[in-house]
């Protein structure tokens, strides 16, 4: 059994606010990031960045490919992109919120598990076994064994994720195992790379938008409901301020530093898109 700890706990709730928000403010359907090629980067344009990212997956899946898990399938779009080009395709999601909504946009054609990849029991196999930015929630270690487990005979894994990268100096973009280290876990298990795409240029874009949100609408914002809160209850909002004044410099650090760049993503993290075959154990 996952142990469902404060971290695993903030995720979720992360994710389920993205989803509200997206789709209230920006029509998103997607929760991952967009596929910039060709695309002009404007935050506007983000729902169709999202729809080439579903097409680029899409266009990746090896031939004779029928059934499908989506491993972290957010609200379930992604799955029902992928019904709709003929697949059966089946979810995993640990968030209830995320669960209910898939089971409600893909019907009882698809089997939503609501549990942690690792904790999934199931009887079925699968041609395909997907991660789409799912996989740097789970250790390479647990989740590229119960993935193979899940094969069909002559099976694939897609994996499409950001991954770090070995260079010098701080990384201020969390999130992403180290490549080398998923590459040695492959190297385990019977599994044959047949294809590797970085599209670190195409996604990079994401993290310019979200910077340039976060500077000129975010904090602005921010500083004027202080000021706001400062005219009305200057005690109590001073107070609040030191209470929490730990976690605001946090906060400040994370997406105020101007460290949160295409630039930075594209030195310290790549995003590969990853195919392998289950051979012969």
């Amino acid at each position: 059994m996952v142990k469902r700890d404060k971290k695993t706990v903030s995720r979720e709730v992360a994710l389920e606010i993205s989803a509200i928000c997206g789709k209230h403010f920006l029509n998103l359907d997607h929760l991952h990031y967009g596929y910039w090629k060709g695309i002009e980067p404007k935050l506007f344009n983000l729902a169709q960045a999202q729809i080439q990212y579903a097409e680029f997956l899409e266009s990746n899946i090896p031939d004779g490919v029928k059934t499908v898990l989506d491993v972290g399938c957010g609200m379930g779009q992604m799955a029902k992109f992928l019904t709709e080009k003929g697949y059966q395709v089946d979810c995993v999601s640990p968030s209830n919120f995320l669960a209910q909504k898939a089971r409600q946009l893909l019907g009882e054609g698809t089997e939503v598990f609501e549990c942690f990849f690792e904790e999934l029991q199931t009887n079925k196999k699968y041609d395909l076994v997907m991660f789409s930015e799912s996989f740097q929630y789970m250790k390479p270690e647990d989740s590229l064994p119960k993935a193979v487990g899940l094969l069909n005979g002559g099976g694939h894994i897609l994996i499409s994720d950001v991954f770090k990268k070995d260079v010098q100096g701080k990384n201020p973009l969390p999130g992403g195992y180290q490549l080398d280290r998923v590459y040695g876990v492959v190297a385990e298990n019977p599994l044959e790379l047949k294809k590797e795409i970085d599209i670190t240029d195409e996604t990079a874009v994401n993290i310019d938008i979200e910077h340039q949100f976060f500077m000129e609408v975010a904090k602005p914002v921010m500083g004027l409901i202080e000021k706001l809160m400062l005219s009305r209850s200057p005690v109590l909002t001073k107070l609040i301020k030191w209470k929490f004044r730990k976690k605001a410099a946090k906060i400040d650090k994370k997406y105020f530093s101007g460290e949160r760049t295409g630039d930075n993503f594209k030195k310290f993290k790549t995003y590969r898109l990853m195919v392998y075959k289950k051979t012969a154990e």
